[in-house]
């Protein structure tokens, strides 16, 4: 499917998440959020942010604040777990004025339009597993075929472990193992690769922001100034805990070498080597918060590809846009 907004107000989202905004049930998804919050504010929540948010919650949830729009505390949940207090989410849910539309019609001839009538210069592209997977590399979510669906080789408690730095600390071996299953140069660009490389070749493209840690943007030939590689990559490689870098083909030796090869590679360096890959309990790189402001604010056209937008902070770059950038939403299903 492919969705197109004509208007920020399609995505006109507070700018710590994007979800608060997408459709929910019925016909009117904003008025729907927008009593949700008065009434929470009406049943006397408003006045204790400092309650548990889990707790604030149940609470609303047992009221039946929610009957109607389960996704909304679907979405709050995952708000809370990355530290957003639900009223605070709540209170900053709010309906932008309406805005002309800004293209012709609402598809990709329609966007090919704009391109060409605006002489745009500075498109930014999100992308997330979504393009990888016709080239063999499986996405994280996909039921049955997804990566986390797949690791039960590894007998982790929960699949996300394997990304976790913790985890990896103490059991080094599946993200290892891993790594050698994705590492670059067994997999080929596939035609949204070479989309990206196109528009950097036509002087249209401004940043290409990734979730994906395959490096095929790179392989297509799009220039790594072009490129912020929001969760990481394998080309460089570092030893864990410290800013000592370490040759990635040495790191590439001793993963393929297997367990003896990565002991013998932690055992010369001091400690465990890893891709710089960013994983859960690590800062995303300082390219990331580096670029987006200035990149956003000029972008004239935002084109996200194959991303569910419900890991942050990634998925807050959608509602950063500038608010007149029209934006295309390439996906297999909604997001």
């Amino acid at each position: 499917p492919l969705a197109v907004c004509g208007a920020a107000s399609c995505w006109g989202l507070p700018p710590w998440h994007s979800g608060l905004g997408s459709q929910g049930s019925g016909s009117d998804p904003w008025g729907q959020r927008r009593r949700v919050a008065a009434r929470a504010e009406a049943s006397g929540c408003e006045a204790d942010l400092q309650s548990d948010p889990e707790e604030i919650l149940n609470q609303l949830e047992e009221s039946g604040l929610f009957r109607g729009d389960e996704q909304l505390l679907a979405q709050l949940r995952l708000l809370a777990a990355e530290g957003v207090h639900p009223l605070d989410a709540l209170r900053g849910v709010q309906q932008e004025d309406p805005r002309d539309p800004m293209l012709q019609s609402f598809d990709v001839a329609g966007i090919a339009r704009y391109i060409q009538d605006q002489q745009c210069q500075n498109i930014v592209v999100l992308c997330g597993a979504g393009i990888s997977t016709s080239a063999g590399i499986p996405d994280f979510r996909t039921p049955g075929s997804g990566l986390y669906d797949n690791l039960q080789r590894f007998n982790l408690t929960e699949p996300e472990s394997i990304f976790n730095l913790d985890f990896f600390q103490k059991e080094p071996g599946p993200f290892y193992e891993l790594c050698r299953d994705l590492w670059p140069g067994h997999y080929e660009p596939t035609i949204g690769h070479h989309f990206i490389r196109l528009l950097e070749t036509k002087g249209l493209l401004r940043r290409c922001y990734t979730q994906n840690i395959d490096s095929l943007e790179r392989q297509a030939g799009v220039s790594p100034e072009k490129i912020v590689a929001a969760h990481g990559n394998m080309d460089e490689a570092h030893v864990v805990g410290t800013q000592r870098f370490v040759e990635v083909d040495e790191l590439r030796q001793a993963i393929f070498a297997g367990e003896k090869g990565w002991r013998a590679l932690a055992a010369t360096h001091g400690g465990l080597v890893k891709p710089s890959v960013v994983m859960f309990g690590e800062d995303l790189p300082d390219r990331f918060w580096d670029l987006q402001e200035d990149d956003l604010r000029k972008c004239d056209l935002m084109i996200v590809i194959g991303t569910s937008l419900v890991v942050e902070p990634f998925a807050s770059l959608v509602g950063k846009a500038s608010p007149t950038a029209p934006r295309l939403l390439i996906n297999r299903e909604p997001s």
